[in-house]
């Protein structure tokens, strides 16, 4: 299966520049930031709470918007023992106040 070209910035249409940062007007992403903003979310949550199947498509998109979103990988056992690493993303203080920015730009 092919994986699928990065969008560019025409197909990025729910991102805008708006002064000196950008600021998403796409819904996903805005229910993942909000999520984030509240604390660490993990990568299962993410979809859930952003209503998509590839959460890690979405912060690929705000990472490219300028965020950084570092992913903590843990080290857990599944309920057959066997050990996996699911990912846990967060906010850093800078990826915060873009992030507040782009709120008081969309509010403004």
């Amino acid at each position: 299966m092919k994986k699928a070209p990065s969008p560019t910035k025409a197909e990025l249409s729910a991102v805008t520049n708006n002064g000196n940062s950008t600021v998403t007007a796409n819904p996903r992403h805005q229910r993942a930031l909000e999520a984030l903003m509240r604390g660490p979310v993990t990568r299962n949550s993410l979809d859930a709470i952003a209503g998509v199947a590839n959460g890690p498509d979405i912060i690929s998109d705000l990472r490219r918007c300028g965020l950084e979103i570092p992913c903590l990988r843990l080290k857990v056992e599944d309920r057959d023992g066997r050990t996996c690493r699911p990912g846990v993303y967060t906010l850093t203080e800078p990826d915060r106040a873009v992030v507040r920015k782009w709120a008081e730009r969309r509010a403004a």
